[in-house]
């Protein structure tokens, strides 16, 4: 089964021939009418998957709490932008920014930027967040210069990755292309060595591994990353990046798809289906530092909560529960640290300038 949109891709493809598997990821999600993060409602039980947020009020919490730590250690600011890259149905941020209203001067200084490509979603940011005056952007750099505070929680992994495949000729690059019937999506290999290939990771890219190894790399992540690292430290500021990957660079596809919260063909029915790759959290990180910036991190989900105080906090709303809730407060509390759960594979990375002493929740002594 496929989809409008899987049509008009197999038309293309028809066309002009395959495209690579970056070219596929950004018109399956990001298709000015059909992708699927312009269109559909993705989030929660009825739709294709669950975030933090969306899991416990306890997570938005915390985030809020580091976000006003770093707003005083950089001087209390006024204006700071507070920006959010994919802040989903706002859950993260209404939760931060209402666990931060005793801050003093914390909210009259803040400037609430959102960017969200999603315009189902960002009704329901909206209905969230009217009281903080949001305004919303499709890219990063249309947000106003100044100090910044901001937040990714899931948003690195939807950027579109390439693939490519080792061969006796060296790199070559996965494609997207056509089956036989002419309208079946199939991945397919390009037939020389890629001149992108130099994009990925020196230890992967030099190494000799076996025919057939599959390896990953997203530019979009590593540039986005750099912008990052080069606002904060011109203008001032802080990143916080909670998502799924690795810490080290290496071989090995991660590109997955799910649709009601199950696990798909990547080809089937785009912009029906969620896209998402594993975030390189090596690359993250070293874009940022060729920025400029500090970096902190990564570390485990689960640590970075326990640090900043989550079973204190699940303590304290237990205290004011029903038997029902507390069994509740505890299901989403191992939802969010446990090691088998979200609490290992679920990274975090801080991302800032030179101007201020080292955040909450990258080691114990923090």
């Amino acid at each position: 089964m496929t989809s409008e949109l899987g049509r008009r891709i197999a038309r293309r493809i028809a066309l002009t021939g395959p495209i690579s598997v970056a070219d596929f990821m950004a018109e399956a999600l990001g298709h000015p009418t059909l992708g699927y993060y312009r269109r559909t409602m993705p989030l929660g039980t009825a739709g294709d998957f669950t975030t933090a947020p969306e899991v416990s009020q306890m997570f938005g919490e915390l985030v809020g709490a580091w976000l006003a730590e770093r707003w005083q250690a950089m001087g209390r600011p006024a204006p700071v932008r507070l920006v959010e890259l994919g802040p989903g149905r706002g859950a993260l941020m209404a939760d931060a920014l209402r666990a931060t209203r005793g801050v003093p001067g914390f909210h009259a200084a803040l400037d609430l930027h959102l960017v969200d490509i999603n315009e189902p979603l960002r009704a329901a940011q909206q209905a969230a967040l009217a009281a903080y005056r949001p305004s919303w952007h499709e890219r990063l750099d249309t947000v106003p210069a100044g100090p910044t505070l901001l937040v990714a929680n899931e948003f690195f992994d939807a950027l579109p990755v390439r693939q490519f495949e080792r061969t006796k000729h060296g790199w070559n690059e996965r494609m997207v292309g056509l089956a036989p019937d002419g309208e079946t999506l199939v991945f397919a290999l390009a037939p020389g060595p890629s001149p992108f290939a130099h994009l990925l990771p020196a230890t992967t890219r030099d190494a000799d591994p076996a025919p057939g190894t599959v390896a990953e790399v997203s530019p979009a992540v590593i540039a986005v990353a750099a912008q990052i690292g080069a606002r904060v430290v011109k203008e001032g500021g802080w990143a916080l990046i909670v998502d799924y990957g690795r810490d080290r660079s290496g071989p090995g596809p991660t590109l997955q798809a799910v649709r009601r919260h199950r696990g798909v063909d990547p080809l089937d029915r785009p912009g029906e289906t969620d896209l998402t790759a594993h975030v390189d959290f090596a690359l993250l990180a070293q874009a940022a530092r060729d920025a400029g910036a500090r970096v902190f991190g990564p570390v485990g989900q689960g640590d970075f909560l326990r640090r900043l105080g989550i079973e204190h906090r699940a303590a304290i709303l237990r205290k004011r529960a029903t038997d029902a809730q507390k069994a509740d407060i505890d299901a989403a509390l191992a939802r969010l640290i446990a090691p088998d759960q979200m609490g290992t594979l679920f990274r975090v990375l801080a991302v800032g300038d030179d101007r201020c002493p080292a955040p909450a929740g990258f080691s114990d002594e923090t």
